[in-house]
């Protein structure tokens, strides 16, 4: 692309999740993060999505590297999917590789080349010189990137709030933010999930509080959920749990294999004797128990909602327990978070939520700190990222009354170019871009039209025909068979099924030999009359799928 730096989101300007942004000058490309979202509502079956990594596979060969901002799945869970098909190195801080090397392990890619760094270190990758920055966030070792180009610098945030007091007592580096913002920032990228939110995000010790008040009332057993990343959160939690003599008990496998990798590489501090294993739980008191779990997004196959319907093996819900639901409740997930709440309300648990106590602080930076940050850095451009369309607006707008002229702020969509050059900043065109739906262990083979008909199975049901024809004479030989899911219940709507079997044997009748040993003609004949017949007398639209048998 010549003289040009071309940035390019391809998720994480329209969402929250998909976080992944493409950098390129001339000969060279390397991507920042590469990001995972959990499926809305109307993606029936769908385990999670990623960004479409389409143009970072037609342009291999420019791949110098990709670098991390921290370990949260919005910003790794893409990796396993993207690095199966490009062999490039992945560069982030100690605990984030831990993660990601977990990741990958679960996917058989041993073979990656893994790279940690520290706050400080600056690595080459082709045109581009990477200094990683330390930031303060809801997960230990975040960094924002000072990304040093031929035409300038750009300054990447990632993910961050301004926290003066952090659990680990590691600051952000403000720092190497102002000098960046004295030396020149020709660009910034900045989070922007909580632009709306105005003042400050509370820091993460004000969590402590709120479990030492819980703490202090509990007389039996205390069920944490929260985030298998959060880090901060199980180690405070540990050392409440600590200080009013309670056992530990890890639950889940993600919670236990984070709390290892956090453990060896000296993130997590636990005393001696007080993180026990799951078998020792009956021969504690209950006041002696803390478990801390997942499940705090009402996950159907989580620990927490085993627990909640009594399915778990080894945990039933008992009178006096305590449950704190210790993370935000992410948008989609309120009906099944409320199911799970009352369930462990009517077998006896007190259940303290968000809603109800200050169990859970964002590690988001709000208006103030978003304001802080672009005062320090001073961009000469600006582009919002990580957040809908609202948030990165009212990013913008914030940039706009700081230190960033509007025609210099740029909101792209997912795919759309900006054009970088020393003649001045534009968009220019679109690449490749989109989602791609995971589902089992098949990439890609969900697509809309897939989903449009698991919308419509959910909503109308299906009528299935069976139809046996002789292929040679056209005689019907058996059938037609009708049966039915999700429609109407078989067993105490007889009347309904007795006439559409009548209306398809009507059918068949009034059809000749010619269409009836053709079953693609039969399919749509049998096809168009149920449903002209459902539509009118029931107002239905239930999917009908005709099955031609020959003998």
């Amino acid at each position: 692309m010549g003289e040009t730096l071309s940035i390019i989101p391809l998720g994480g300007v329209e969402e929250i999740g998909l976080n992944s942004t493409v950098f390129e000058y001339a000969g060279d490309i390397i991507m920042v993060d590469a990001g995972l979202m959990f499926p809305e509502e109307d993606m029936l079956g769908v385990d999670f999505v990623i960004p479409d990594f389409s143009y970072l596979l037609e342009n291999r060969e420019k791949v110098r590297g990709i670098v991390i901002t921290h370990g949260h799945e919005d910003h790794t869970g893409g990796l396993p999917f993207l690095l199966k098909e490009l062999d490039v190195p992945v560069y982030g801080t100690p605990l984030t590789i831990g993660l990601i090397r977990e990741k990958l392990a679960e996917h058989h890619l041993e073979h990656i080349r893994l790279i940690a760094v520290r706050p400080r270190d600056v690595i080459k990758l082709g045109a581009f010189t990477v200094e990683f920055v330390r930031v303060t966030h809801s997960i230990v070792d975040g960094v924002g990137l000072g990304i040093t180009t031929p035409l300038g610098r750009v300054v990447h945030t990632g993910d961050f709030k301004l926290d003066p007091t952090p659990v680990d007592g590691q600051l952000m580096d403000f720092h190497k933010f102002s000098e960046y913002g004295e030396t020149g920032t020709l660009l910034m990228l900045s989070d922007s999930t909580n632009a709306e939110k105005g003042g400050f995000t509370f820091s993460e010790k004000e969590v402590r509080r709120a479990f030492e008040d819980i703490f202090s009332k509990a007389q039996g057993r205390i069920i944490i959920a929260t985030f298998a990343s959060n880090i901060h959160r199980i180690q405070q939690a540990i050392d409440v749990a600590v200080m009013f003599g309670r056992k530990v008990i890890l639950c889940g496998k993600s919670i236990v294999s984070n709390t290892q990798i956090a453990l060896d590489l000296g993130y997590l501090k636990i005393p001696a004797n007080t993180w026990l294993r799951l078998e020792d739980l009956n021969k504690l008191k209950d006041e002696e128990v803390v478990i801390i779990t997942t499940g705090s997004q009402g996950e159907p196959m989580s620990v927490l909602s085993r627990i909640a319907t009594g399915e778990h093996k080894s945990i039933q819900i008992r009178d006096g327990d305590t449950v704190i639901l210790s993370a935000k409740i992410i948008p989609g997930n309120e009906r099944s978070i409320g199911k799970i709440i009352n369930h462990l309300f009517r077998r006896g648990a007190n259940v303290i939520y968000e809603k109800v106590s200050e169990i859970h602080v964002s590690g988001h930076g709000s208006k103030e700190e978003l304001k802080l940050m672009l005062n320090m850095v001073r961009p000469r451009y600006f582009m919002p990222v990580h957040g809908e369309y609202r948030h990165l607006r009212y990013h913008a707008m914030l940039a706009e009354k700081t230190v960033v002229p509007w025609e210099n702020i740029f909101i792209l969509e997912n795919g759309e170019v900006l054009e970088i050059s020393d003649t001045g900043a534009r968009k220019n065109g679109a690449v490749s871009s989109g989602r791609v739906f995971i589902d089992g262990k098949g990439m890609g083979d969900v697509e809309d039209m897939v989903l449009r008909d698991r919308r419509r199975l959910a909503h109308d049901g299906i009528v299935l025909v069976l139809i046996a024809v002789e292929k040679v004479s056209g005689a019907i030989v058996s059938g037609p068979d009708i049966m039915s899911r999700g429609f109407i219940f078989e067993d105490t709507s007889p009347e309904v099924m007795n006439d559409v079997k009548a209306l398809v044997t009507d059918t068949l009748r009034q059809m000749d030999k010619e269409m009836i040993t053709d079953s693609s003609l039969l399919q749509a004949k049998v096809r168009s009359t149920l449903k002209k017949y459902l539509r009118n007398t029931m107002e239905r639209r239930p999917m009908i799928m005709p099955i031609i048998v020959e003998v």
